[in-house]
């Protein structure tokens, strides 16, 4: 009885919903154990590296257990909700934890088969392979397991502490609740997790718990009588273990967007060697176009702005210029040119700096620019971008002065060749028919990869883009 029971509890599993992402934060939770879900039915929110995806459950029951509270950050693979399908009422409580163990493999069982039996996935990653699969310790107290052989066990534990997953199937061992910067430090500190007590929420092991746990192990180091220089070097560790003034400084952890963000610049910046070129152009008759195209019946109702000319220009210069739309393929050492352009646009949201791009920007007219760039604008600001919008681009737009700065040196989008950076559009003296008058100036810098983008290219494409902003009838005679 107990057997179909348990069989009749089904795991479902953190998927990568991002196309090679490795772990997300769970935002917030829409059941409770208890209730009653079906399929499609949405259970939780959560976020990745790149977007804040919901969650939908694949069968129909009663929810038994969610695995993690809000605010957990959870190895794609690991089941974060159990549901009871056999259609009976939930348990009064969680299920003890010396029957987890039982139930693991009979839910990883069933959950094989419903992936390929016909029923569409509704997520990127959907059923990941059971081989992938990393499991965390339910809440609770631990079970009493078998003492497994020495090598297994030490083979566990520097998998722990590598960061690398949980022990091997032949140690039942539950793997400490530890975040990847302080399992390092354990690391190299060479603290066992294991062997530490958790003071943080839900079990939590934070960097102050393995400091203590620590501490004791540096302590008794001997020093050599003749030798006292050696004496000192116990204090070498102690720097990373100097507490901060919590009432004056405030620690951020460096998670989602913002984990990625970092990732991604600081890959390109010692990837690709950067070159930024400048030039100021006056931009007053592009900005007499954009009131006109405001009153234009065509485009009533769609976002008409500055950004969406400077789009059309670079297009425009794109197509003047092809070789600037291309990508460097390091392991096949080849160039590879582009002839689509999927345009993004960087945005500033709540979540952090997001680049989500206008798919085939290159054969859409200004109209149906329009109502991309207020799509993309309005889906990025309620933050609802998807991870596939954010993904393939080939070129990129970052609009700094909407902050009043003048320009930047951008860093390259990983993958993409070139990023122009608009300034801000400001009344300025002008030299303009032999005499100095106020006019509409912006600076413009476009960073390049010069792995494959030399002076002259980068250069043209830059002079293009200004020449159609100053003289807007050019996307017309240049189209």
């Amino acid at each position: 009885m107990t057997t179909m029971t348990e069989a009749s509890v089904r795991e479902f599993k953190m998927p990568d919903v991002g196309e090679g992402l490795t772990e997300a934060e769970i935002l917030k939770w829409y059941v409770q154990p208890g209730d009653t879900v079906t399929d499609g039915q949405v259970v939780c929110e959560v976020e990745t590296a790149k977007a804040a995806v919901e969650l939908p459950i694949p069968y129909d029951g009663v929810v038994r257990e969610l695995r993690f509270p809000e605010g957990t950050t959870v190895d794609v693979g690991t089941p974060i909700i159990t549901v009871d399908v056999s259609g009976g009422a939930a348990p009064a409580g969680a299920a003890p934890a010396a029957e987890a163990p039982a139930a693991a493999a009979p839910a990883a069982q069933e959950e094989a088969p419903s992936v390929g039996s016909g029923r569409q996935p509704v997520l990127v990653g959907y059923g990941v392979a059971t081989t992938s699969t990393k499991r965390r310790p339910r809440k609770g107290p631990e079970t009493p397991a078998a003492a497994a052989p020495a090598a297994p066990a030490a083979q566990a534990l520097q998998s722990e502490l590598n960061g690398h997953g949980g022990a091997p199937a032949a140690v039942d061992r539950p793997r400490p609740l530890a975040k990847p910067p302080v399992r390092k430090l354990a690391k190299d500190l060479g603290v066992d997790l294991a062997a530490v007590t958790p003071t943080g929420p839900e079990g939590i092991i934070t960097r102050e718990d393995v400091h203590a746990a620590a501490a004791p192990q540096q302590a008794p180091a001997p020093v050599e009588p003749a030798a006292p220089a050696p004496a000192a070097r116990p204090a070498a560790v102690a720097p990373a273990a100097v507490s901060y003034d919590g009432a004056r400084e405030t620690r951020v952890p460096v998670k989602g967007v913002r984990k990625a963000t970092a990732q991604a610049m600081v890959g390109s910046a010692f990837t690709a060697p950067h070159v930024t070129e400048f030039v100021t152009v006056d931009v007053t008759r592009t900005m007499k176009l954009v009131d006109e195209l405001k009153q234009d019946k065509d485009l009533q109702g769609l976002r008409v702005n500055p950004l969406l000319l400077i789009a059309k220009a670079l297009l425009v210069a794109v197509k003047r210029n092809p070789g600037i739309n291309a990508s460097w393929d390091e392991a096949a050492q080849e160039i590879v040119l582009k002839h689509y352009v999927n345009l993004g646009i960087a945005a500033a949201t709540p979540r952090g700096l997001i680049v989500p791009n206008i798919k085939d920007a290159h054969d859409k007219t200004l109209p149906q620019l329009a109502e991309a760039l207020g799509e993309l604008v309005a889906t990025a600001r309620e933050g609802k971008t998807s991870p596939a919008a954010m993904q393939g681009g080939t070129l990129t737009i970052t609009n700094v002065g909407v902050f009043g700065v003048d320009t930047g040196t951008p860093i390259l989008n990983p993958g993409e060749s070139a990023i122009l950076a608009v300034g801000a559009i400001k009344l300025q003296p002008w030299v303009h028919k032999g005499k100095v008058k106020p006019r509409q100036v912006t600076t413009l810098a476009l960073s390049f990869d010069h792995r494959l983008v030399d002076g002259e290219l980068g250069s043209k494409v830059l002079a293009d883009v200004a020449a159609v902003l100053e003289q807007p009838k050019r996307l017309i005679t240049w189209a």
